[in-house]
């Protein structure tokens, strides 16, 4: 019989083990070592069947091993000291605290999934573990973070195979009662919730739930409550699941709701109210929206709130392809936010404005998640350096006559939570290890993969149709003396997981070779509705079926944090081999480093930014190739030449110690230099220094009457600046050849119309020129106003210009908006540029 209520029992502790609980119940155990061996020794086998998971495995321990351990002095000892480290953990001032200057008071950071740990399964790849990562190191440093997101009932899926190799999902239901979350209550006791409105009177409803994630609380909403119909009771189901509008219902409970359950959540609790909002990509960006319709209940007009909302917002983008960025069809969202929807009181068609694609190419019956979330944030950022050049380019069509590289994106390079991803073992090593010290560390680690991988391969065979009969040779699957290569991601089709299949044939050789063999494990999943993407894995399983090559490669399903704990320290090589430049940052391969895994890769994401040859390979890109076939065949043959030429002969070059010397030395100079570098704690710091404190600044100044008066210059800047133009432009020296250290003596009449020199900047700008006059590696110069209008209103502005580089040099001039309440001069997207009538040509050059 099928039972027709579910109730979670949970077990009542001795008084003595209270604090197990409160262990329990905050996710610092998921990176505190030493609390999880207390929960290990409340019952080791207990442990392993509630996989870790601490709230499991009290729910499960029996009332007599209880009552034993209520009577253990030596563990009651134990459970002491994990409590009163967890209290002083929380309380002690930390780095953030430490800090001089004005930092914020609290920040609101929200993403549409969180990868905290295998118990709380709410991610489905790389943009969820890094903002479980970044709660961490925020909760490690001290940042007074408030996480936001959505609690999933389905989670994302989890993953099988069919007997054919063929993707199957399954999505269990998860009971919030049985994870670790509290529910947020009113001082009644009645659960706080959040409301929107939708159409047609109907109305969307949400429980809060909080994961206590260190020092920072993460709030998730939760749909499924008896107040809702049906089909609102299923927004929350699953990580990117249903039709665009069950997407955008997704969203708006992320953005709008989010910002309502923090502002409850601040009320209950006394937290600080956040000055900084962090929309973690564009899934999250209504919520600058939500922040309009506050501050229009406090008398501002939509231009002055917009003004005094982007002040204190920043926009992290993950995406290098526009394919990869939410967009809605306008009619769906007029619905949602027009009559009788929500955000009453603010103007639908500046809704729709701030996601309209105004760049050329763009699609103007389309709402573009990510071009609303530019808009709405003063502050923007990539996730790597490169990845900070691409959404430059990408977005470059926001801010019309800037050159990329002035578009006011910056980056923050991505880091990973070192507590997080390193083993003990690694973790226990001293500051200067030996050769072969490090050696005998990476085949113990070795090893527990190759026990992991067995197990994990034999009950995915069982869940394939096998029979223990069949499955003799899974006990010869791989070697832990083998050189050991890791391939672990989600599977879009630019990732390229069949790169390595590229040649069959070759790769076998590379397998079976007699003195140097290579192995491979590889893990990943394709998102449920890409079916291109399961055919990969389908290749690729197929290719592992063979029962020529299976004990050399295997595909494990159901890839998770659970599985990357011991695939990331158990790899020699990192294998990473995206189209260049689509890998926005690429975290897995920093988390191998972490364990002195070496990383094989195209010079992508962060392995651009700091590539160094102590530290691996770099696969080399066919860029230019004349199609993509071609270029994954030349790509393909470079990665072969890589392992067959340099990697493979180094891991198995022993000399007379049996040490391979050079490749423990790689490993060393891997966690010692590299290590640091891809730190989420560095990335953290940079978030605090670079975006939150100005956006903290920004917004502190941007009080009502600032704002008002900020939103009322761009407006008259806006509607005055067709009448601004670059008039003359005068040089003081002759053009042609200038010897080095000379001064031009630049002189610049101006159009303003109705605008003063003070609502305006004239700069020149300069620096050498390529073939076709292009300025590159400019240095701007600020021109001074010299007196009043001439007969005609023209200002003049003059100013020095060294010429401090030699070869040919050019400088132009330009005109931008200026207010000292500008976040950068391309704010508004506004810029006069010289014509080609504009005395001298568009400006000057030498050769």
């Amino acid at each position: 019989m099928k039972a027709i209520r579910r109730f979670t029992v949970r077990p009542v502790l001795p008084d003595t083990l209270r604090p197990l609980s409160d262990l329990a119940r905050n996710l610092r155990w998921s990176w505190h070592a030493e609390t999880r061996e207390l929960f290990r020794s409340v019952d080791p086998d207990g442990w392993r069947a509630a996989g870790g998971d601490p709230v499991r495995l009290l729910g499960s321990v029996p009332a007599a091993r209880l009552a034993e351990l209520a009577a253990d002095e030596d563990f009651l000892g134990r459970l002491a000291a994990a409590a009163g480290d967890l209290d002083d953990y929380l309380h002690r001032p930390r780095w953030y605290q430490e800090q001089h200057g004005d930092l914020p008071a609290g920040i609101a950071y929200f993403s549409p999934e969180f990868g905290i740990n295998a118990a709380l399964p709410q991610y489905s790849g790389g943009l969820g573990i890094l903002a479980g990562d970044h709660l961490k190191s925020a909760s490690d440093l001290g940042a007074p973070l408030t996480g936001v997101g959505l609690l999933y009932r389905h989670g994302y899926f989890r993953q099988t195979l069919s007997r054919e190799g063929w993707q199957q999902e399954h999505y269990p239901v998860l009971d919030p009662h049985e994870l670790p979350l509290t529910l947020l209550r009113e001082e009644d006791g009645t659960p706080a919730r959040v409301s929107l409105a939708l159409p047609g009177g109907r109305a969307l409803h949400a429980h809060i739930w909080v994961a206590q994630v260190g020092r920072v609380p993460l709030l998730m909403l939760d749909s499924d409550v008896e107040e809702n119909q049906p089909g609102e009771r299923d927004v929350t189901d699953r990580l990117y699941g249903g039709g665009s509008e069950h997407r955008l219902l997704q969203e708006m409970l992320l953005g709008i709701g989010g910002v309502r359950a923090v502002r409850t959540h601040c009320r209950l609790t006394g937290a600080p109210a956040p000055e900084v909002f962090h929309t973690n990509e564009g899934h999250a960006g209504l919520l600058g929206l939500e922040r309009i319709r506050e501050l229009a209940g406090e008398g501002l007009a939509f231009d002055e709130a917009l003004e005094a909302v982007r002040a204190g917002t920043v926009f992290t983008t993950h995406t290098p392809v526009p394919a990869g960025i939410d967009r809605f069809d306008r009619d769906l969202i007029g619905r949602h936010f027009g009559e009788g929807g929500e955000l009453p009181g603010v103007d639908v068609q500046r809704i729709l404005a701030l996601g309209t694609e105004t760049y050329p190419g763009g699609t103007p019956g389309l709402f573009n998640m990510a071009v609303m979330g530019l808009r709405l944030a003063q502050r923007a950022n990539g996730v790597s350096t490169l990845h900070g050049a691409v959404s430059r380019e990408m977005f470059a069509g926001l801010w019309p006559g800037f050159d990329p590289e002035e578009v006011p994106i910056t980056s923050v390079t991505n880091g990973v939570h070192a507590p997080t991803w390193v083993a003990p073992e690694v973790d226990r090593l001293g500051p200067d290890p030996a050769p072969a010290e490090l050696w005998q560390l990476r085949r113990t680690l070795r090893e527990q993969l190759v026990g992991e991988v067995r197990d994990r391969l034999r009950a995915s065979w069982r869940q394939r149709g096998a029979v223990t009969a069949e499955l003799g040779w899974i006990d010869s699957v791989l070697d832990p003396d083998v050189l050991t290569i890791g391939f672990a991601r989600r599977v879009p089709s630019y990732k390229r997981l069949t790169l390595m299949l590229r040649d069959p044939e070759r790769l076998t050789r590379l397998l079976l070779h007699p003195t140097q063999p290579v192995q491979i494990v590889v893990a990943g999943k394709a998102h449920p509705a890409d079916d291109g993407g399961k055919r990969l894995v389908q290749e690729l399983v197929r290719f592992a079926d063979d029962p020529k090559v299976r004990h050399r490669i295997v595909f494990l399903p159901d890839y998770g944090m659970a599985m990357a704990r011991t695939l990331y320290p158990g790899c020699d090589v990192w294998l990473n081999n995206p189209l260049r430049p689509l890998e926005a940052c690429g975290t897995s391969g920093m988390k191998a480093a972490l364990n002195g895994c070496l990383n094989l890769s195209v010079l992508d994401g962060w392995w651009d930014e700091w590539f160094d040859p102590d530290f691996g390979w770099a696969i080399p890109t066919a860029d230019g190739a004349p199609s993509e076939d071609r270029r994954d065949d030349l790509e393909a043959h470079a990665l072969y030449e890589l392992i067959e030429d340099r990697v493979a002969p180094r891991f198995y070059d022993r000399g007379d110690s049996g040490v391979p010397e050079r490749w423990t030395e790689m490993v060393r100079r891997t966690l010692t230099n590299l290590g640091p570098k891809v730190l989420a704690d560095r990335m953290v710091r940079q978030y605090v220094e670079r975006l939150y404190a100005p956006a903290a600044r920004a917004h502190r100044a941007l009080d009502h009457d600032r704002a008002r008066e900020l939103a009322a210059w761009k407006a008259r800047v806006r509607a005055a600046w067709p009448e601004v133009a670059v008039d003359h432009v005068e040089a003081g020296e002759e053009c042609g050849v200038v010897e080095l250290g000379a001064t031009l003596a630049l002189r610049v009449r101006a159009a303003l119309g109705p605008l003063r020199p003070e609502d305006v900047e004239v700069q020149a700008v300069a620096g050498r020129v390529d073939t076709d006059d292009r300025i590159g590696d400019a240095r701007i110069c600020t021109l001074k106003p010299t007196g009043g209008p001439d007969l005609e209103g023209r200002w003049c502005f003059e100013g020095p210009l060294a010429l401090d580089r030699t070869g040919s040099f050019g400088c132009t001039v330009r005109i931008l908006p200026a207010h000292r309440l500008l976040a950068t001069g391309a704010d508004l997207g506004l810029v006069a540029l010289p014509t080609e009538s504009t005395g001298e040509g568009a400006g000057v050059l030498m050769r």
